[in-house]
């Protein structure tokens, strides 16, 4: 499988001379296409700096960023527009669906913009739905549908255009935990069943169990890794609780 994500060195320093703080101090990784992979640590640890940074919303004081093969620390802005808007895919905490469309209007909309066939944006549309088990709620607009589908239809949403690297930030956060479980099962289907690529941060060990790889973060820096492998569920869960009591996280903020 080729390399989609590879971080070089990124650091990430806010402030001046005077008073300068590091938020990030020499992280490297790669992640591979297909992979799912999550990012934890605690609070102002720097994994959401990272990524900001990967997201090209904010920038690197050193290091390199690669996407797709392309190095986004070197580009200007402009480029960077247009690098987001057809490489990357957006699931945050808060949906940002537009209350004015329907669920099938705003998970087409990119595709609309685009100005691609009507005949292919029905079928893509109606694909993503599927995969992600959206297919009942595409005339609803939504505020008819509940926070755990809304979360699909962001995820269907982000996945339209078939970007390299979809990032999501602590998209199980104002879910409850049944939604949280569907939600993450329609992840591992995308990945499964799409080769997607996703990135995501979470304080949440019920949510990192789903991937295949978690990173963690302390001070700045990469401080330990999991590969889920042929581990089950559990296991994988009990040893994630143990670095994230290591990294002197809340290991009763689980669901």
């Amino acid at each position: 499988m080729s390399i989609i994500l590879k971080t070089m060195n990124v650091e990430k320093y806010y402030g001046n001379k005077g008073n300068l703080t590091r938020a990030l101090a020499g992280v490297s990784f790669d992640v591979r296409e297909g992979e799912y992979v999550g990012v934890m640590g605690a609070s102002g640890s720097g994994k959401t700096t990272l990524l900001n940074c990967i997201s090209t919303i904010d920038t690197v004081s050193a290091g390199h960023i690669i996407i797709g093969g392309e190095d986004i620390t070197e580009m200007g802005h402009k480029s960077l527009a247009g690098f987001r808007r057809e490489k990357l895919g957006f699931i945050f905490q808060d949906f940002n669906l537009l209350d004015t469309l329907t669920v099938y209007e705003n998970i087409a909309l990119a595709l609309t913009i685009r100005k691609r066939p009507a005949r292919e944006i029905d079928r893509r549309v109606k694909e993503v739905a599927d995969i992600l088990d959206i297919s009942d709620t595409l005339r609803k607009y939504p505020y008819q549908i509940s926070g755990g589908q809304k979360q699909r239809v962001a995820g269907a949403r982000a996945l339209i255009t078939d970007p390299t690297l979809i990032l999501a930030d602590e998209p199980t956060g104002a879910l409850d935990s049944k939604s949280a479980k569907a939600l993450l099962e329609s992840f591992r289907r995308l990945v499964r069943e799409k080769n997607a690529t996703i990135l995501m941060v979470t304080h949440d060990a019920f949510a990192a169990g789903h991937c295949d790889r978690i990173l963690f973060i302390r001070d700045g820096k990469l401080f330990h890794q999991l590969t889920r492998g042929n581990d089950s569920g559990k296991l994988f869960f009990d040893k994630i609780i143990e670095v994230i009591s290591l990294l002197g996280g809340d290991t009763n903020d689980v669901r």
